[in-house]
């Protein structure tokens, strides 16, 4: 009898430790790629999320991520109600065999999450560096900290500027977060320069183009945005690109993603850049890239057309108008949810745990549901064009074609009375 007890308590003993104890790469069995195939496994890419959109890890001459992979990065922090949704979303079942891959830090702790949810067919996949890899169309645009830093500190980085780059915070209203910390050598812009009232639409091309200058901005100047909320520099991006700007680059997870990677920060007043004469071509040189309320109604009647509402689920319906400026309810008749976050301030449903830019596949996904797809003309929009900014920019660096912001959105929009307005739960219509 003590035999037996003794024995059941080093069983649980041991199993206790197995689920608790971390598992270190070298415990689990190597799989080859062609095994993953053979076997139907699952491939997890367990590095930071810019190693998978698309940039080189040290000494490598691709980056991007083997073809078929998700990615589950161990820096994301899922909390239990959060892990149901991210594990369905990105396709993972306990039943099946699950090869990851990546450094060993990140990997073992990968494993160990799984474990904890039940993963137990779990293996490290072998020759991954040596695989075809996929990357997002423009990843260069979708900067990282460390690329940055390092760009900053005159080291040498992939997918360098040609030629002159300036940096800049973006953010609404005077910088007074800015004074008290932000990214060494950084410019201001402040959104109220970008639009106007009543309806928060972009200023005159005039308007814009002294607002360049003036902060030594030309056409072939490689510029990068980083914001407090994405929304904010991505709006700025946008207006960038419609201006004609070639290179414009975003900060993926903005300075939260700084503060993340511990470097270093500074205070005080924005740099002010030396100004310039010209901007060196015709703004717009995008004009394309903004739809006007006549456009956006033309739009529904396009056959290929997607008019995409960027807001949350209860805006959408008209539970509420998202805004406190805005009394209107409801949304357009004929728009496509293309989702957005948890309120009006939030791009939630795009991003990763730690606010960079989730993976193409799964904001395809989302987007399919309402047959939103890359060959249609889609006009994005949201409240007064923040949100709608961010899809933009996404979908650009997907590289779909033909993609604007419809400036105006629903503030523009429901100003009209004359315009029809959609309330309650609506389904994708079939196509």
């Amino acid at each position: 009898m003590k035999h037996a007890i003794r024995l059941l308590l080093t069983a649980t003993t041991s199993l206790l430790l197995w689920f608790s104890t971390p598992a270190g790469a070298d415990e689990l069995a190597p799989l080859s790629l062609e095994e993953a195939k053979t076997q139907g496994a699952i491939l997890i890419d367990t590095r930071p999320s810019h190693f998978y959109q698309g940039w080189p890890m040290a000494g490598e001459q691709q980056g991007g991520h083997v073809a078929g992979a998700v990615s589950l990065s161990a820096d994301w922090k899922y909390d239990d109600e959060q892990w149901p949704q991210a594990l369905s979303a990105k396709g993972l079942d306990a039943r099946k065999p699950v090869a990851l891959y990546g450094e060993e830090k990140g990997l073992a702790e990968v494993a160990r999450l799984l474990r904890m949810r039940g993963f137990h067919q779990l293996y490290e996949l072998k020759g991954w560096q040596q695989a075809e890899r996929v990357h997002l169309a423009r990843w260069q645009q979708l900067v990282y900290p460390q690329w940055l830093a390092d760009l900053q500190a005159g080291k040498p980085v992939a997918a360098a500027p040609k030629g002159d780059w300036k940096l800049f915070e973006v953010d609404w209203g005077a910088p007074k977060a800015f004074l008290l910390s932000h990214i060494p050598g950084a410019g201001y812009i402040d959104t109220n320069s970008l639009e106007q009232e009543p309806l928060w639409n972009k200023v005159s091309d005039a308007d814009l183009e002294a607002l360049l200058l003036k902060n030594g901005i030309r056409h072939d100047t490689s510029v990068i945005l980083y914001g407090r909320n994405s929304m904010a520099a991505a709006r700025a991006a946008h207006l960038l690109m419609y201006a004609g700007v070639a290179d414009v680059r975003l900060l993926d997870g903005g300075i939260d993603a700084w503060f993340a990677a511990h470097l270093s920060t500074e205070a005080g007043l924005p740099r002010k850049y030396e100004a310039v004469a010209s901007f060196g071509a015709k703004i717009p040189v995008h004009p394309e890239y903004l739809t006007s309320t006549d456009q956006a109604k033309a739009l529904l009647k396009q056959a290929d057309g997607a008019l995409v509402s960027i807001r949350t689920w209860d805006e959408f319906t008209g539970e509420t108008s998202g805004y406190s400026y805005i009394d209107a309810k409801g949304d357009i008749p004929g728009a496509k949810w293309g989702h957005g976050g948890v309120d009006a301030n939030s791009m939630s449903d795009f991003h990763n745990p730690d606010g960079t830019m989730k993976p193409q596949g799964e904001i395809l996904a989302m987007w399919d549901q309402w047959n939103i797809a890359p060959t249609q003309q889609a006009a994005f929009y949201c409240g007064t064009g923040w949100r709608a900014s961010e899809a933009f920019f996404y979908a650009w660096l997907m590289d779909w074609q033909r993609i604007s912001v419809y400036d105006g959105g629903w503030y523009e929009w429901s100003s009209d009375p004359a315009n029809p307005i959609v309330t309650g739960d609506r389904k994708p219509s079939a196509e």
